[in-house]
């Protein structure tokens, strides 16, 4: 056992003492007292409580691994994810003004990821323990739209046909649409022949029995009782089966807003890493779009959704691994200004080719500060200047930030 004072919170979100020591559940100021294994402890006793310290809203917290910093004001909260966009900035000696974080508003996530188990008990459905693979079999949640905590008894129900192989670990991965619960599921053992016909049978009933509105196996169809239909700015997109989707609309419409202000009287502008169009159709209300994006089921339901938006500029839309076929800086040449969203990863080759382009205005968006700043010292070496940064909290209480950044030159 060992007293501690903390002294800051870390990039994952756990408190930092002398050491250095990393004990979750604290707050800078605090003096504890904590049961440690090497340099990573357990919260034991609050000697000290900080001024800063709030009741968490869930009765999960601290047991459940989805959140980390429910129990801090949101103030300090917000001003910390601010700071931690600062630091991977300055790690790459790159200063420019960061705005005030935007906050994503409690009970608005529209996409989760349940991971489901079996037992004596019946099915567990919900999040990773801290630290752990085992469940929290998740009751409530204070991050999550209302429509889905409603939904996790039949969500649970429907569960239990893809837990028929004792290997199997599947994950549910429910995204909430405008036509209803959309479910694909992944982590089915497949070595043993994939989920028996039985088995199929019994979950498109479940998802019948819960007006779900699709369910998918790794994408393939198993039940569909309405297409799922997401608003993206004045497009209605039918979404593809575990297609990628903005957590939060609020988040979403923040950071499009944001990047579409920022290319505002450019009569061309490529969107690259688009998915299924969360820029693409707000940029089209302005200029005309070039979008790429890897994945050909996202481009096709952008094609799709073009016509349910009367009055859009031009849009082109193309298939493309932007990392092995990156559009080039002669085919950018064409373009006024560029908004590109890659994945965690980051967008090397594609930062590469904007950098040696004629392109004046760049819009970076970002899910991982770290890459961020590696892309824009790119930017910056190629002219560029970082005139702002907009952080962006959309997985509230997480460590996790994503920014919006702006280039000019």
């Amino acid at each position: 056992m060992r007293e501690l004072t903390i002294d800051a919170i870390g990039g994952q979100g756990d408190g930092v003492a002398a050491g250095p020591a990393f004990v979750p559940l604290t707050l800078p100021g605090e003096k504890i007292t904590a049961r440690m294994e090497g340099p990573r402890g357990e919260l034991v006793d609050i000697l000290e409580a900080s001024p800063e310290r709030v009741a968490p809203p869930c009765k999960h917290f601290g047991h459940c691994g989805g959140c980390a910093l429910q129990h801090w004001d949101m103030t300090p909260y917000l001003d910390w994810k601010r700071d931690q966009v600062r630091f991977e900035l300055k790690r790459e000696r790159i200063e420019t003004e960061i705005l005030p974080t935007i906050a994503s508003p409690p009970a608005s996530r529209r996409r989760v990821a349940l991971h489901a188990r079996g037992g004596k008990g019946g099915v567990r459905l919900g999040f990773k323990e801290r630290r752990s693979w085992n469940l929290v079999k998740i009751e409530e949640c204070p991050v999550t739209h209302p429509k889905i905590v409603a939904a996790l008894p039949g969500l649970a129900r429907l569960a239990q046909p893809f837990l028929e192989h004792p290997k199997s670990a599947p994950t549910l991965h429910v995204t909430l649409t405008g036509t209803g619960l959309d479910i694909d599921v992944t982590g089915v053992e497949r070595k043993s022949g994939g989920l028996s016909a039985d088995a199929r049978v019994q979950a498109a009933m479940i998802a019948g029995e819960f007006d779900f509105a699709r369910v998918t196996l790794a994408g393939e169809v198993l039940y569909m009782a309405r297409q799922p239909l997401v608003k993206l700015g004045p497009a209605i997109v039918p979404l593809p089966a575990g297609s990628f989707l903005q957590a939060v609309p609020a988040a979403e419409k923040a950071m499009a807003d944001f990047a579409v202000q920022h290319v505002a009287g450019a009569a061309k502008v490529a969107d690259l890493f688009s998915g299924v169009g969360t820029f693409t159709f707000r940029l089209a209300q302005e200029s005309g779009v070039y979008a790429a994006d890897f994945a050909e089921p996202a481009i096709a339901a952008l094609k799709a959704a073009v016509g349910s938006a009367p009055g859009l500029k031009a849009i082109v839309a193309e298939a493309r691994d932007l990392t092995r076929r990156p559009v080039l800086s002669s085919e950018l040449n064409k373009m006024d200004a560029v908004v590109f969203d890659p994945p965690r990863a980051g967008a090397l080759e594609q930062t590469r080719e904007i950098a040696i382009s004629k392109v004046s205005r760049v819009v970076g968006v970002s899910c991982n500060p770290a890459t961020f700043a590696r892309d824009a010292g790119i930017l910056i070496d190629a002219g560029f200047k970082l005139e702002k940064v907009l952080p962006v909290d959309q997985f509230l209480w997480s460590p996790h930030i994503e920014l919006v950044g702006v280039f000019s030159r």
